[in-house]
Formats: C-alpha cells, structure tokens, sequence
C-alpha cells in the first residue's frame, strides 16, 4: 500500500509540473502582451504613433492591435486588418521576385543592367550589376534626392520606361560596388528588369508569385483611384493637429516602394521566409547574406541586417530589418530570427520613433528594462516659435531642461526633426537657430552639421553650407550625402 502511494505521489507530482509548465507559456506570453499594449499605448497618448502592432514569437501571434485613427474625418479606428502604404518595405519583394529570377536561372546577380534593358545608357549600365542594384551600391543617384522631386515629380503619372529614362538614368555618384549609398532609383530599376525578363507587369508579377501563394489577400501594388477596403488615411503632423498627407502618384515610388498591406499579411510574410515555398533554402541565404555597411549595420538584398543591444546585459542578438516612408505613411518590420520574433509596426501619420517602440518591445520580449517615450519637445517648441519667436523657444528649451530633464524628448533626433519641421514650413531662420542650438548641445554629431549644411544651402549661403557639410564628413568620413553634397557645391 505504502509503495503504491508513493508511486502514486510522484505520478501526480510530475503531472502537476507538466501541468504548470503548459500554463506558464501563455502567461507569459498574456503578461508580455500586456506590457507591449502599455508601451504603445503611452507612445499613442503622447502624439507619437497612430497605426496598428503585430508581434509574433515561435510562429504565434501574441499581441496585435490599432491604436488611434485610419480615418480621422469620419473617425475610423485602426485595426489589424487596416491597410497601410509600406513604402520602402516594398524593397524586399522586390528582391525575392529577383531572387526567384535567378534560382529559375532567367537572371544573373552578376550580370549587367544592359544585359536586361539593352536601350539603357551603355556608359554606366554596362558597369552596374544586378547585385550593385539589390545592395545599393550601384552609385545611380536617388531620384527622391533630386531637387524639386516632391514639388514638381511626384504627382506626375510616369509610364515605367519613361520613368526610367528621366530619373533613373543620371550620372553615376561613385565607382558601382565601392560603396553604400540607399538609391530607390536601383530598386525601380529591378521592377524595370522583372517586367522585362517576365514580359508581365510588376504588379502581376508581385501578385503571382508572392501574395497568391502565401494568401496575403490583403496585400497588393496601392493606387489612388481604385476602392480599397480598409484602407487607412495618410497624414502629416502640423504644429496645431494633422492634414492631409500630399497626394503621391504611385507610378513613381513603384517597385521600391509602391505597396500596401496590414500587420497581418507580413506576418504570413514573415512565416514563409522560414520555409523553402517562395526560395530554396540556398538562395534564401543569399539574400539574407550581409554584404555592404550600412544603417549601423549591414545591407543584404532589400533588408538591413543590424546587431541591436538588448537591455543593459552588453550583449546584442540580430535583428534582419526594414523600415519604409512615404507621403504620410512610416513603418518597420524586424525578425529576430535566432529567436522567431516578429515585431511589425505601421503608421499612418509620417515621421514617428518606430525604431525607438522597436527597441522597447525587443527589451519587453527580453525581459530587459526598456525606455519609455517621453513628450514631444517638438510640439511645444514649434507652437513657441509660431506664437511668439525663435529666441522664446530657445529660452523655453533651457527652462525645460533644467525643470523637467526626464519628461520630454531632449535627444538629437527631436531637435533635428523640429529643424526640418520649420524649413518644411519654409521659416528657414528659425531652422537654422535650432540646429545651431541642436549642434551647441552635440558637438560631436556628424548628422547635426549635415542638418546645418542643408538648411545653409536651402538660404543660399553656399560658404557656410560647405563649411558644415565639411565638418560633418569630418566627423564621420563615410557621410555619403556629406560627400554627395560637397561635389555639387564646389562644382556650382
């Protein structure tokens, strides 16, 4: 008897282990989604994000939500299923539909872009390579760089030849594979050459190959004209409240950045770079391969491959990564793939911290501390300046530095952004007061001075512009826009 209750003690002990093992996952995982929920939650209560979340770990959904507006004039809420404009995340399809190409042996990554488009010029087309083009490393100058693009090209419908001939076809910026230098002009190339091997448009293409297959119904090539269900509003943030995002024609960001789709299709995304059903497992590795520095990291073929710090332990995990902005749209989707994590972010109201919220949930998911956002400095400065004068602001600064240091966002990056904010609204002598201040309180910074050296150029002071972009290459010698810009101020 005695033995037969001992036997029969451990039996439900070991049951009782099981049992408390199985309930745990999920409670971890429900008190991880709670903490994300509060995270995002206080990032959307301080104006600094209006979209929708999806985190994934192991091939499960653990959390996924919308938070504020799709549509603010009929007060629409952003959910899962809403439909955001990707921007630059349209890159890595366009790289996988490459890819395909070349397991199927209709394209070669070493090949010449003349090889494909044979009416492209031949002094700098039978130089650059298709692998130049996936990696940005072509020197093919970025056609969104070009001045007067937003005013004067982007609401223009362009046919892809056409296109291709006007914009993307300018004198090359360095010698193709020397260095990294981010080129949407190189990815509409790629869509350009996919038509071309195919004989089928991209978006059919995109369609057959990639959407189809995995079932992201929700997914597609985003036009002005056709009625989309779902589909969220894009906005720009204004000193007194949002509006309208300006009108975009979408012939022209095109296959780098013409898509759109929810957290929930790029999470089927997501699950099928795991598998071999889009791309054998050895040309998956090739375009997940790091090949150039760059973002702080490294560039593959239409994804940024960075080693991102978690917590305050010293150590850092991979993070395969890429975010997109377009017309009232931002966004990012990151694969920690050692782990099977997924964090997707999309944003409907431009310009937003999406690597700062990244970073947050990455310690969340870590159980490492995270950073909560602050307010906007931003807010309150540009409301000083239009109120009263720059000067105001200035003072306003200091005093809110010296009060309430841990309230609000005093970082390099809000000051620089508050800078563009004013040259956006064309007062052109408050932006460069704040980034004289935003360069007093970073001396150190290379992008403070690369700021200064636009908004110098932008009030026609060609010294001083050439003087801060020189500091800034200075401070950082592979600042390619510093390099880009210096040539074109020395040679004018």
């Amino acid at each position: 008897m005695y033995r037969n209750l001992k036997f029969l003690s451990r039996v439900v002990l070991i049951f009782t282990v099981l049992c408390l093992f199985a309930v745990a996952t999920p409670v971890f995982a429900q008190d991880r989604a709670e903490k994300i929920d509060e995270f995002v939650n206080l990032y959307y209560n301080y104006g600094q994000f209006n979209g929708s979340v999806l985190v994934a770990e192991n091939g499960k959904v653990i959390f996924k939500k919308g938070y504020g507006l799709a549509n603010m004039e009929w007060n629409i809420p952003n959910e899962p299923d809403t439909k955001f404009r990707l921007g630059s995340i349209t890159k890595q399809f366009t790289a996988m539909l490459i890819m395909q190409l070349v397991e199927e042996k209709k394209i070669k990554l070493d090949k010449k872009i003349t090889d494909y488009l044979p009416d492209y010029r031949k002094d700098t087309g039978d130089r650059i390579t298709i692998h130049h083009l996936l990696t940005h490393t072509s020197g093919i100058p970025n056609y969104t760089n070009l001045p007067g693009y937003l005013e004067n090209v982007s609401r223009n419908p362009y046919s892809v030849d056409e296109f291709v001939k006007k914009y993307c076809s300018g004198d090359m910026e360095f010698e193709p594979g020397s260095k990294f230098s981010y080129s949407n002009s190189g990815y509409f190339l790629l869509g350009t050459i996919i038509e071309k091997v195919t004989a089928r448009i991209y978006e059919a293409v995109l369609k057959e190959r990639i959407l189809d297959p995995l079932h992201m119904n929700n997914t597609g090539y985003d036009h002005h004209a056709p009625i989309i269900p779902n589909r969220a509003i894009g906005y720009t943030k204004t000193f007194d409240g949002y509006v309208n995002a300006a009108y975009l024609d979408m012939s022209t960001p095109y296959s780098a950045g013409a898509m759109y789709s929810t957290v929930e299709d790029m999470y089927l995304w997501d699950q099928a770079l795991y598998t071999d059903k889009l791309l054998s497992r050895k040309y998956m590795e090739l375009m997940f391969k790091p090949y150039i520095s760059a973002f702080r990291g490294s560039y593959a073929y239409g994804w940024a491959v960075n080693n991102v710090p978690v917590g305050e332990t010293g150590n850092s995990i991979k993070v395969i990564q890429h975010g997109g902005g377009i017309n009232g749209f931002n966004t990012l989707i990151a694969r920690l793939v050692d782990d099977k994590y997924l964090i997707v972010l999309l944003n409907n109201t431009e310009r937003t911290r999406l690597n700062d919220m990244c970073r947050g949930i990455i310690n969340i998911l870590y159980d490492e501390p995270y950073n909560l956002p602050k307010k906007s400095l931003r807010d309150v400065l540009v409301k000083t300046i239009l109120e009263k004068d720059v000067e105001s602001a200035i003072a306003e600064y200091h005093e809110l530095k010296e009060k309430y240091p841990d309230d609000y966002d005093f970082t390099e990056i809000e000051m620089n952004l508050l800078g563009y904010q004013l040259l956006a609204m064309n007062k052109i002598e408050e932006a460069i007061e704040i980034f004289k201040l935003n360069i007093e309180v970073y001396p150190e910074s290379f992008n403070t001075y690369d700021s200064m050296g636009e908004a110098y150029m932008i009030n026609g002071d060609k010294e001083l512009a050439i003087k801060n972009y020189a500091k800034s290459l200075e401070l950082n010698p592979n600042n390619t826009n510093a390099i880009e810009m210096l040539g074109r101020l020395t040679k004018e």
